[in-house]
């Protein structure tokens, strides 16, 4: 399901009356590929509910290449939210989740192993509530990047 920033605090208040353990993680998820399976499986096993900050166009515009992202941030949000593991998927448009982080207040922080513990936007944040900070092993040579290279030889 996508949720709207205004509506995260009553749903995450919902979610920890009836006990849930909430993992959150975050990314541009531009050109959905096995790799991306793949985490987002291993982050649900971690906890019940798994919400995924999603970069939005404006934000991705900032940091990656000219032409990203591909497809829009309403497409890349509805085929993350019809995947299985998926629960939740909220856009966000600061250049970092830090913000969203400190809204949802999530019991684990995933990302993926290719960053540095020093790296997790929001990892000492989590940690000083008693949250869990988790890298997770990412699928060798799997990345949006690599295909759009891919696409334009």
């Amino acid at each position: 399901m996508i949720i709207s920033q205004p509506k995260i605090n009553s749903l995450v208040e919902n979610l920890r009356r009836r006990g849930k353990i909430i993992v959150f993680t975050n990314g541009v998820f531009d050109i959905l590929h096995y790799g991306h399976i793949s985490y987002l499986t291993k982050a649900k096993k971690l906890g019940d509910i798994l919400i995924i900050g999603l970069n939005s166009d404006s934000s991705v515009k900032k940091f990656k290449e000219k032409n990203r992202p591909i497809q829009n941030e309403k497409d890349r949000a509805r085929i993350l939210a019809a995947l299985k593991p998926v629960d939740y998927v909220i856009l966000f448009s600061e250049p970092t989740p830090e913000k969203l982080i400190k809204l949802i207040k999530p019991d684990i922080l995933v990302k993926g192993a290719d960053y540095k513990s020093s790296e997790i936007v929001g990892a000492d944040f989590v940690k000083s509530y008693g949250g869990t900070v988790k890298r997770i092993k990412i699928v060798p040579g799997r990345s949006s990047t690599n295909i759009i290279r891919k696409l334009n030889l």
